[in-house]
């Protein structure tokens, strides 16, 4: 398992959102964004530097460019000077805005890299820091195979040689979705939820021992893979042990913290004559009842303490 700090180069935004390239600052397509957060810097041009993050992208739009429209050349000059001083990794123009000449003039004096989309300010902002979340949120790698099954995102883990891509791949024959095999990709959303996806050097492919790698997408089709999924629910395969106690109704739910999020998680013991596919099948859907409120383990309890409580009250009679 690793965890690894996130960043995403500045040029990888450029070309996500089709940004023009106004001014080049040095090395900019490789220049790293570390922050998801953006700033409109119109306390900056108004003087006030406290506080001011130099890693984050400025975006500049109608509000900021009007306020500067009021000023003389000189004093755009100077403003622009004391804000392009700072390195800060890019300033974007919204609305097709021209930046002014003291604008560009600072930024070549400066290198500081210009940019400009043609969007609406509020929704660039919006679609940009949802980007920028999307790829500096905390993730880690682990190893395992991730599916969609019955729409439930399941993670297979257990220890090499127990079955995990055998399974997955007569799951794959009955209809469900493979995200990743042998390195899954976990990323936190922020909202609770854990997403996963497959390293995109190895995505689509499979190792079957006694065959090789396998190209699932070219054996089964395009319904066969999935680029991610939220995960729903963690299932260990372990060889079975005739010592091992294993829950047999699943009154108590079980679960695991990946990046701080909890997943319900089971363990399934593997042995000869165990048909892994149909249990996962029940599993995926077991787990899919139970989030939306219904579990039948304590359902039948509730059950047998009525019958239990019916009988003694007739046999007080």
């Amino acid at each position: 398992m690793s965890q690894e700090k996130k960043f995403v180069k500045l040029g990888s935004i450029i070309q996500e959102f089709g940004l023009e390239v106004l001014h080049e600052g040095v090395d900019y397509p490789n220049v790293p964004l570390t922050t998801l957060d953006v700033n409109r810097p119109g306390l900056p041009l108004a003087g006030f530097f406290e506080h001011f993050d130099t890693e984050r992208l400025l975006v500049m739009g109608l509000t900021e460019t009007t306020y500067l429209g009021d000023m003389t050349p000189q004093q755009r000059l100077e403003r622009f000077d004391r804000l392009l001083a700072y390195p800060v990794p890019a300033l974007i123009f919204t609305r097709g805005i021209r930046p002014s000449p003291e604008c560009m003039e600072m930024a070549e004096k400066y290198d500081r890299t210009v940019l400009r989309t043609a969007a609406q300010t509020s929704a660039f902002m919006s679609s940009l820091i949802g980007s920028l979340a999307n790829h500096l949120a905390p993730s880690i790698t682990r190893s395992g195979v991730m599916l969609e099954v019955f729409g439930e995102g399941v993670l297979i883990q257990g220890e090499s040689g127990v079955g995990k891509s055998e399974v997955a791949i007569e799951l794959i024959q009955r209809g469900h979705r493979l995200i990743a095999d042998d390195a899954v990709e976990l990323r936190d959303t922020g909202r609770g939820t854990l997403l996963a996806t497959s390293p995109e050097l190895i995505r689509q492919y499979m190792e079957l021992r006694g065959i090789g790698v396998i190209d699932v997408r070219n054996l089964f089709g395009l319904r066969a893979i999935k680029n991610e999924q939220q995960i729903d629910i963690v299932i260990n395969l372990e060889p079975w042990n005739d010592a091992a106690v294993y829950d047999r109704l699943g009154l108590e739910s079980s679960y695991t913290h990946i990046l701080g999020v909890k997943v319900a998680s089971i363990t399934i013991p593997v042995k000869p004559g165990r048909n892994l596919a149909s249990i996962i099948e029940v599993a995926a859907m077991n787990n899919r009842s139970r989030r939306m409120g219904y579990n039948a383990a304590l359902e039948l309890t509730r059950r047998m303490d009525e019958h239990f409580a019916q009988e003694a009250a007739q046999g007080g009679m």
